[in-house]
């Protein structure tokens, strides 16, 4: 979509009365909606979900952006204690079942933001994944809402474009070779024969964490 549709929706939202929030993973590719979302209303919340595994620099680069783009940052963290996410033999689950470790640290802590949202603006591209690019601009979500996912046509030449266009800051680990980056434990740097979003949970047959999986209709 482009700005100006982009910018047209959320109006169209808001005239409704729909409550509408929005999430990042703050990697640089994430910059540009919010740069966009800031521009056009930088009240709308934008949800962290602070695994406590993030890499220090991710946390680092949430903190910059928000300062410089104004934003409403709301830190959402898991429900289940680290503690509590072991497995039997006393192991961590990211080291055994990633599957659930992910939905305790990322997908659940969700489901309550969209049980008391209506719009969640969502960043999903339709080149980083064969799940995302089977998704539509609008989509039904748990709890009668609707995913918005402005950014599905867009790729990387036109969000690095973006970037260079508007200046803005690129996260620390970008020239240490990592390109998707999420939680430390499960990520990897690229290699070139990789896909973008195999540089996560490198070695399973796992591309997606399940907020892209599970929380859509």
């Amino acid at each position: 979509m482009e700005i100006h549709a982009i910018r047209k929706k959320i109006e169209e939202y808001r005239s409704e009365g729909k409550r509408l929030f929005t999430t990042s993973s703050f990697q640089t590719h994430s910059i540009p909606m919010l740069h966009i979302l800031s521009e056009i209303d930088n009240s709308i919340p934008v949800y962290f979900i602070n695994t406590g595994y993030l890499f220090p620099e991710t946390v680092s680069f949430r903190d910059e952006v928000a300062d410089r783009l104004k934003l409403k940052i709301v830190d959402l963290k898991p429900n289940t204690p680290k503690y509590m996410q072991r497995e039997s033999n006393g192991k961590l689950l990211f080291t055994t079942d990633p599957d659930h470790c992910c939905y305790l640290n990322k997908t659940q802590p969700m489901e309550s933001v969209l049980a008391s949202h209506d719009v969640w603006i969502n960043g999903v591209r339709g080149d980083q994944s064969a799940v995302r690019k089977a998704m539509k601009v609008e989509q039904p979500a748990p709890f009668d809402s609707i995913r918005f996912h402005p950014m599905l046509d867009w790729d990387n030449r036109k969000i690095f474009a973006y970037i260079k266009e508007h200046d803005l800051p690129k996260h620390a680990l970008d020239a240490q070779g990592y390109i998707s980056i999420g939680c430390e434990p499960c990520t990897r740097k690229m290699d070139l024969d990789m896909q973008e979003r195999e540089a996560r949970w490198f070695g399973l047959n796992k591309v997606e964490c399940g907020l892209h999986t599970d929380l859509v209709k």
